[in-house]
Formats: structure tokens, C-alpha cells, sequence
């Protein structure tokens, strides 16, 4: 899976995603590759709500679930070869030039 983190102030909107050639280009690569599984856009944290249990009670409060400039604004799951090949497909990933795209494996 890979976690699209970015500081969501300075975010593009969908229609500047849709329209960037950059975009375009990285999800042709996915759908060359096969390697798209699926994928979400996250709203923004302050749309969030965080749950915790704590002692056996549940603990809901608004916001995001950790004090940070970058936020996960989104997924995208697929499916590689090896690391390598998931290295690559984030590398090419355009918000990987803007905040950073984490790589992690899921539980099979």
C-alpha cells in the first residue's frame, strides 16, 4: 500500500489532479503495469474522528489521530513484483516531488 502523505494546506484539488499531465501519466504507468488494485483520496482531517479504547472505554474525539504538518491524504493499493518494484511505482508517484509516499507491505 502506499500512503500519500502531504501537508494538506497547500493540496491541489481534484481538478487540478485530474488536469495535471503528471497524473495522468502515473496512473497510465498503474494501468500498464496491472498493478492497481485500488485507491482513495482521503477529505481532510478536520472531517476526521479518531477512536480509542482506553480500559474498556471507547474514546471518540474529532480530528486526526496525531499532531503533524503532513497528513495521509490518501492510498493507493497495488500489487508488485518485489519492493523494488513498489519502490519505483512511489518514486513516479507525483506527490512523491511534494510530500512523500510511504511504502508498506499489507498481512496476507
Amino acid at each position: 500500500m502506499l500512503l500519500i502523505c502531504d501537508d494538506e494546506n497547500g493540496s491541489p484539488t481534484n481538478e487540478k489532479i485530474a488536469a495535471d499531465p503528471a497524473y495522468r501519466a502515473y496512473d497510465e504507468d498503474l494501468r500498464r503495469r496491472g498493478a492497481m488494485l485500488g485507491g482513495a483520496r482521503l477529505r481532510p482531517v478536520a472531517d476526521a474522528t479518531t477512536v480509542r479504547v482506553r480500559g474498556g472505554e471507547t474514546l471518540v474525539s474529532d480530528g486526526p489521530f496525531a499532531e503533524t504538518k503532513d497528513v495521509v491524504g490518501g492510498i493507493d493499493i497495488i500489487e508488485c513484483a518485489d519492493l523494488d518494484e513498489a519502490l519505483a511505482i512511489a518514486a513516479n508517484r507525483p506527490y512523491a516531488a511534494r510530500g512523500c509516499v510511504e511504502v508498506r507491505p499489507v498481512w496476507e
